[in-house]
């Protein structure tokens, strides 16, 4: 393995880590960050897409048609389930309107990139979670801006062609162009993939630092509000999504990456919506800019918990109940 390689997967590893860091630095000293503008968040989420398309083949797709029933209610509960969470979390924490905004913004959102990720550290089912966050970043470009003027059409303008646009100039273009590339130069692509991690936590980690550092004033005006929502709608949808793995009856995998896709939101596309659609209301970049920090940090968090549940059973493994199984086949084996 390369010096690059080791970096890259050092920068996958501790990805939550540097996010955080990075955050905190940009919120306590905004004057650090400052240089990074904020007319850069869509370059910067369009690399990472691009670097996701990158790493799409036609294999990942397969498990719409092998797993349908899942990809088709983990798409239906992210578009459903997490937008109602944002409008009702926000109408009972009573939000101004440009928070509100903001909140929805992220709930209408597809699951981010760093869900696949959180769910290989969690052993969940990969293919699954893969499969689900590539249909939900397919079908943004329509059910976002529907959704948002849905929700907000009483009380906002919602420019509904533009935010199609700029999803579809975002997303939809760079994945696109990523996904065909590596299929013509799967050798050069293939080497390239390998760094992806690193250049991801970079991007990450540049978007975060330039709306956090940007707005800094504003988040400390908020207070404690826009964060306990925030914390709330992502831990809620955890929560959302294993339940619907239950309800289903998949395996312990499966409700893994169920939850994780649909409590992940792609936070840096709500930010960028939040710039381009609604330029006007200047706070509705913080609950994005929230968001990417806490959800790394949690996804984290749940990437430890679950790695520690046993598939077979649904069960948190404890190092006696290895012993006690180890006992027990050494006890069948010599017929004692």
């Amino acid at each position: 393995m390369t010096f690059l390689e080791k970096l890259s997967a050092w920068f996958g590893k501790y990805m939550a880590l540097i996010v955080l860091l990075v955050a905190a630095t940009a919120l306590i000293f905004p004057t650090t960050c400052l240089w990074i503008d904020t007319s850069w968040v869509n370059y910067l989420l369009m690399i990472v897409m691009f670097g996701m398309g990158l790493t799409l083949t036609p294999d990942d797709f397969k498990v719409v048609f092998s797993q349908p029933r899942n990809v088709f209610a983990g798409c239906l509960a992210q578009f459903t389930m997490m937008p109602l969470l944002a409008f009702v979390l926000g109408k009972t924490f009573g939000l101004d309107q440009e928070i509100l905004v903001g909140v929805i913004l992220v709930g209408a959102c597809p699951g981010g990139t760093a869900s696949n990720v959180v769910t290989y550290l969690s052993k969940g089912d990969v293919a699954l979670s893969v499969g689900m966050t590539s249909v939900n970043t397919l079908l943004a470009p329509v059910l976002t801006p529907a959704i948002v003027f849905f929700l907000l059409r009483t009380t906002v303008d919602v420019d509904v062609c533009k935010m199609f646009l700029s999803i579809f100039q975002v997303v939809v273009i760079p994945i696109g162009l990523g996904f065909i590339i590596d299929r013509f130069w799967g050798r050069i692509t293939r080497r390239v993939a390998k760094i992806l991690p690193m250049i991801s936590v970079v991007a990450i980690a540049l978007i975060v630092a330039a709306v956090v550092s940007h707005n800094s004033a504003r988040i400390f005006e908020t207070g404690t509000l826009v964060f306990t929502v925030v914390i709330l709608h992502n831990l809620l949808g955890y929560v959302g999504g294993y339940g619907l793995g239950k309800v289903l009856g998949v395996s312990c995998s499966k409700k893994k990456a169920l939850a994780i896709e649909i409590g992940m939101q792609n936070s840096g596309l709500a930010t960028s919506l939040a710039q381009a659609s609604f330029p006007s209301l200047a706070m509705a970049t913080v609950p994005g800019a929230v968001f990417s920090v806490w959800h790394n940090v949690s996804g984290a968090i749940l990437a430890q918990i679950f790695s520690r549940v046993d598939d077979k059973r649904g069960t948190t493994v404890r190092k006696n109940d290895r012993y006690s199984a180890r006992s027990k086949r050494r006890r069948a084996r010599f017929g004692r």
